[in-house]
């Protein structure tokens, strides 16, 4: 789901460095692409999978 977001930040960022424009003074194409890094890096680290298995399980010898 991160990857889709980042995908989606870069994208939105590169139609911005197309048309010269932005949204207002905080949101430019410079800001979107250090959000899709930062998605980037999340997605990879495994932030957001949803799979976890824990077992609680202790075994006494």
């Amino acid at each position: 789901m991160l990857a889709i977001a980042a995908a989606v930040s870069f994208a939105l960022a590169l139609l911005f460095d197309l048309t010269k424009s932005t949204l207002g003074d905080t949101v430019t194409a410079g800001t979107l692409t250090t959000l899709g890094l930062l998605l980037i890096a999340l997605h990879l680290a495994g932030v957001g999978t949803g799979s976890r298995s824990f077992n609680f399980r202790r075994t006494r010898r």
